[in-house]
């Protein structure tokens, strides 16, 4: 096993040796962010002297814990110094490794880059890759917008977050290949809200020429308007007894005082059917339009692209909202106008005239999970692969289907169900009793690894054990199921998904 220090930019690391593999934690790749440096971008790290200890966990990003968050090796220490990073690689050698970089999920208020879901040794020991997980800032401190907070530097108004994933791939720039990687080949990959920043990335002018490939799992491009943008923030100061003009003054608030008031604006938001509060803003700096259209542009046309969905998303959510288990038609309808207005009625009556067709369930729980499902992750998804699809032939597209046996089934293919699949975590202590065990969960576990491995390797997906795995055009929407049973289906769900044109 090589030597666990490791010279970076800022000065040395010592990792531990684990397993055959060489572990560095909590490595900073930029300043601390907070007082002066709060809400604006973040700066360099300063330089340390001698070896920096890099074998424990340090902080993460400020937020509320949630009930996600409860899997045993998640409750980390917050703080405002989170900046940091995780790496995973079989030697610090210079051998020119695939490189993997890990945006976690959290709908951009909770989550780190350390949970028990994102541990890279299973992918780096299987791929010999370098697998890297990163920290960056969320809600209020990562992603409040507002005129009043523009930076004359760079020109960001908002995307504090953001830009955090952007400085992170620029230290993995400047320091993976002594960490055994190629700068070169990189490749982000993002579950959710990881999804919808790296679907956001593909469109962001900072971020370009920072990987080369893209893999997004549930969750396509945003650009929130700064005008809505503005109005959350200036809510937030609001609940911080704060006027609409003294939004800057959020930068002296203690972080408590901070998350109290993220909480509240949340809350009186919920079910309005909006945009979430805190992500991604065209802010004319790091979003210079909504990512999408920059997609649709040729943004990203040099960057291979694996997106996806899993079948039965919603069903994680619904769980935190006992209602939905025992809505009618008539509530139904209700929930789908408040997300997607008048054109409420088209959708729940084609979605009905769809599932009847094929003998799936047309009750009204069915019906809208299957419609959130579409309407917040998969038709995201598949319209971002349709725009990339037109300027990068290697677009490809995935169905996760398989379903846990937690709660007796009835969270089937829900949300976050494929990321113990992708990272091997499948048999963690707690990871376990969602993903399920058994032959069948390793089975499927080892074929997601290869093609995301594979895919980091060459821009392909394609596999000995998957077979060919057809690109994404427009004309077919070949997809790849991925569940019990794996093969290749065109255009799965079309009936649906042509309501959303």
């Amino acid at each position: 096993m090589s030597d666990s220090v490791v010279s970076t930019t800022a000065g040395q690391v010592r990792g531990s040796a684990e397993n055959g593999l060489l572990v560095f934690r909590s490595v900073p790749y930029a300043a601390s962010p907070a007082g002066d440096r709060r809400l604006r971008p973040p700066q360099p790290v300063p330089a340390w002297d001698g070896v920096r200890d890099a074998t424990v966990t340090g902080h993460v990003a400020p937020q509320p814990v949630m009930p996600t968050q409860l899997l045993p090796g998640e409750q980390f220490e917050q703080g405002e110094d989170c900046l940091a990073l995780n790496v995973w690689t079989p030697g610090a050698d210079g051998a020119g490794r695939p490189v993997l970089v890990w945006i976690h999920g959290g709908a951009f208020v909770t989550g780190s880059g350390s949970g028990a879901f994102y541990d890279g040794a299973s992918l780096a020991r299987r791929g010999d890759v370098v697998v890297v997980t990163i920290n960056y800032r969320l809600g209020v401190l990562g992603f409040l917008a507002h005129p009043d907070l523009r930076d004359p530097q760079t020109g960001a108004a908002g995307n504090w977050g953001l830009l955090d994933q952007i400085a992170s791939l620029r230290w993995v720039q400047d320091n993976i290949a002594d960490f055994g990687g190629d700068p070169g080949k990189v490749t982000i990959f993002g579950e959710s809200a990881g999804s919808m920043s790296v679907s956001t990335l593909l469109g962001s002018p900072p971020a370009a020429g920072l990987f080369r490939g893209a893999i997004a799992e549930s969750g396509g491009a945003a650009g929130v308007p700064m005008d809505v943008a503005k109005e959350t923030a200036e809510a937030v100061a609001a609940a911080l007894g704060l006027g609409a003009d003294e939004v800057s003054k959020l930068r002296d608030a203690p972080v408590d005082k901070i998350l109290e008031a993220q909480t509240k604006v949340t809350l009186d938001r919920r079910g309005t059917g909006g945009p979430l509060p805190f992500a991604p803003v065209v802010d004319g700096a790091v979003l210079t339009e909504h990512a999408q259209q920059a997609v649709a542009g040729g943004s990203a046309a040099g960057v291979s692209l694996l997106i996806g969905s899993n079948l039965d998303e919603w069903k994680l959510f619904a769980l935190m909202d006992p209602s939905s288990a025992d809505v009618d038609d008539a509530g139904l309808r209700k929930r789908i106008r408040a997300t997607v207005g008048e054109r409420a009625e088209e959708l729940v009556d084609g979605y009905t005239k769809a599932r009847e067709a094929r003998g799936a369930s047309v009750e009204a729980t069915e019906l809208l999970n299957a419609i959130e499902s579409d309407h917040m992750f998969r038709i995201p998804g598949m319209q971002l692969a349709e725009a990339q699809s037109v300027h990068q032939p290697r677009t490809f597209a995935y169905l996760f289907t398989y379903a846990t046996p937690a709660m007796g089934g009835k969270l089937g293919s829900c949300h976050a169900l494929e990321i113990p699949f992708v990272f091997g975590t499948h048999t963690k202590p707690g990871v376990s009793r969602f993903a399920g065990d058994g032959p069948e969960v390793a089975a499927l576990s080892e074929r997601m690894q290869e093609a995301w491995l594979a895919f980091a390797r060459t821009g392909d997906p394609s596999t000995s054990a998957l077979g060919e795995w057809p690109r994404y055009e427009p004309g077919r929407r070949a997809t790849m199921i991925l569940g019990p049973e794996c093969r290749v289906e065109d255009a799965p769900l079309e009936d649906e998904r042509r309501l959303w044109d």
